[in-house]
């Protein structure tokens, strides 16, 4: 069984910089409070770890 995140976008990419904007889309979140469970790896964690303000890792399971 493979490790998750739940990851909530807790920040709105109005008025941000494009790379931020395509790292809230690369990780699946485009709307405010919307949860995404993804697989814990070195990728996801570094794309999380950009944009602090933006989201937050709700719960890690597994």
């Amino acid at each position: 069984m493979a490790k998750t995140i739940v990851v909530k976008q807790i920040g709105s990419p109005i008025r941000r910089p494009a790379e931020q904007r395509a790292t809230l889309i690369g990780l699946g979140l485009n709307k405010m409070n919307k949860t995404r469970e993804l697989e814990d790896t070195p990728s996801i964690r570094g794309m999380v770890n950009k944009i602090p303000h933006l989201v937050e890792i709700i719960e890690e399971r597994g």
